[in-house]
């Protein structure tokens, strides 16, 4: 999520943060009985038998009550307010810039309006499977909130879980692949780190089965990175990570950004990560 040079998304705004800021069984009736071609040896459990009556509970259950936060970084006119967003807030061990314009693809997809689409699918499944749910920012019009904002709505709230999603702009054409950011404890965020942690493995896990992106081939270690630099995950209070989804300034990912199928593929590979953690 850096912020792209040599565009219009960047128009004399600070240096960004750095690389910040993934269903279900169904049953149908048949005409009438019929014997099964392979019936099974007697004794053997049936599917019906392997599944426990707790395990039915959490499929019917869904994330039912789950409150989740949804963070899509940066905005939409974060680079016509260089003033605001350039303002220093606390993160808890040191300072930063309120937010960023992000980063950009090579021919001009801004990653605020990629995270924003993200954010906007994955919202209305996880709203289906039950799930409690608000976003960080309205709309891809405005400006910030800040990224200690950003983190409090979560606070607030006393969500389950949150994630920050964004794209990261390094400009190595050959650097590709996406990766999770976990925080590292600084103190005041200690009791989230463990549970952010799980959460991150289970979004890891999902979004490669998912979307079939590789870890990322130039930060972090199968697909997973630490950092105690990120006030969205400093001033947290509650699980959460980010996931740099891929690298926009890539040609290869920028593409798959750019198609609405795979940014769907995205939200539904995320969506099972959380029904993982939740459940």
């Amino acid at each position: 999520m850096r912020v792209h040079r040599g565009g219009p998304w960047a128009a004399g705004i600070a240096l960004c943060l750095g690389a910040l800021t993934a269903c279900g069984g169904t049953s149908g009736a048949s005409d009438g009985p019929s014997a099964p071609v392979n019936p099974p040896r007697a004794g053997a459990p049936t599917q019906q038998e392997d599944r426990t009556p707790a395990a039915a509970e959490r499929d019917a259950q869904g994330l039912d009550g789950k409150v989740i936060i949804i963070d899509p970084g940066h905005n939409g006119g974060n680079a016509d307010h260089p003033r605001e967003i350039n303002k220093k807030v606390r993160i808890g061990n040191g300072s930063k810039a309120c937010d960023t314009t992000g980063t950009a693809s090579n021919d001009g997809y801004p990653e605020h309006a990629f995270t924003w689409d993200v954010s906007k699918r994955l919202a209305k499944l996880l709203r289906a499977e039950g799930a409690k749910v608000t976003l960080t920012r309205k709309d891809d019009k405005g400006v910030g909130p800040c990224i200690t904002e950003r983190a409090a709505i979560a606070n607030r709230l006393d969500a389950d879980a949150a994630v920050s999603i964004h794209a990261d702009g390094n400009s190595r054409a050959s650097a590709h692949g996406f990766h999770i950011i976990e925080p590292v404890s600084i103190g005041s965020n200690a009791g989230m780190v463990p549970g952010s942690q799980k959460l991150g493995k289970a979004l890891r896990d999902a979004y490669r089965d998912g979307t079939g992106m590789p870890y990322s081939n130039y930060l972090g270690e199968e697909g997973r990175d630490r950092r105690d630099d990120l006030g969205g995950l400093n001033m947290s209070r509650v699980p959460k990570v980010f996931i740099e989804c891929g690298n926009m300034r890539n040609k290869g990912d920028a593409a798959k950004f750019a198609s609405a199928p795979f940014r769907q593929r995205i939200a539904e590979a995320l969506t099972e990560g959380f029904k993982t953690y939740l459940k």
